[in-house]
């Protein structure tokens, strides 16, 4: 990501930092990853311009295909503008989407504020809202899942039926706790120390009969989940040299370097 660029005779008064800025940003989410833009490195640059009455901000965003979905990246790129402009030292903000199929699409109705459906217009099937509630839902279902298997790995004698009894208040502290416990926050789910962790989009447990199947309905979202991060993650970093150093590193597993040692078209040079 290039550096942020800042008036510095105007920095002392107007209180806009790259810190803060980037801490705005960490709120925004890619809805099928589940991740931070800052942490998949969909930051292209950042620039500020400050001025006696407020800042102005420019953003790029960069995705790892022109093909990603039109609806994440105005999605994406609407709450960037959003998060910024919470900011009380931001007065003006410009987010632009870069090579991606629908740019100037979206880069229009960004800088119009046209909003979701006043920009894609009939194409617009379903609002943000809906889009937002689909995924936190599947975010929830892949951590309640994490959590659970955590637990089964730590104590096999325990049986896949018995994770319908399990409770918040069961599970062991740490990373996927606290995950869990934002997206119960999000759905507006319990997060009493006796609430029961398995539980449907209505926040229902399941009954015993239906545990299984539960479970493996949610570790087929959570592997969904975790199997397109790495895709994308991937895919960014051949797009753009050098962005896998703005990605943070993933502790779902281990992510492959920048680039890689491509096998040979040539197939009597793989042959013994």
């Amino acid at each position: 990501m290039t550096a942020l660029s800042v008036d510095p005779a105007a920095e002392t008064h107007m209180e806009v930092t790259e810190e803060a800025i980037c801490r705005a940003l960490d709120s925004v989410i890619d809805p099928e990853l589940d991740e931070p833009i800052t942490d998949l490195g969909f930051i292209r640059s950042l620039q500020v311009r400050a001025g006696v009455d407020g800042a102005t901000v420019e953003v790029h965003l960069r995705l790892p295909t022109s093909f990603c979905s039109p609806n994440f990246a105005y999605l994406m790129a609407s709450d960037s503008k959003d998060a910024i402009a919470a900011l009380p030292a931001v007065k003006h903000v410009v987010v632009e989407l870069d090579d991606h199929h629908d740019s100037d699409l979206i880069n229009a109705g960004l800088a119009a504020d046209a909003g979701y459906r006043g920009t894609f217009l009939h194409e617009a099937e379903d609002s943000l809202d809906e889009l937002r509630w689909t995924f936190r839902r599947k975010a929830h279902t892949a951590a309640m899942e994490r959590c659970l298997t955590d637990l089964l790995r730590a104590n096999p004698e325990l049986a896949e039926t018995e994770m319908g009894t399990v409770r918040l208040g069961d599970l062991p502290t740490g990373r996927n706790k606290d995950a869990l416990l934002r997206r119960r926050s999000a759905l507006g789910l319990p997060e009493a120390a006796d609430s029961i962790v398995l539980v449907n989009h209505d926040g229902h447990p399941y009954p015993p009969e239906a545990v299984p199947m539960a479970l493996r309905r949610a570790r087929s979202t959570r592997i969904s989940i975790d199997g397109n991060a790495h895709f994308c993650r991937g895919l960014l970093r051949t797009r753009y040299e050098g962005s896998g150093a703005d990605q943070s590193a993933r502790p779902e597993g281990a992510e492959a370097k920048d680039h890689h040692e491509l096998l040979p078209l040539n197939v009597k040079e793989i042959q013994p």
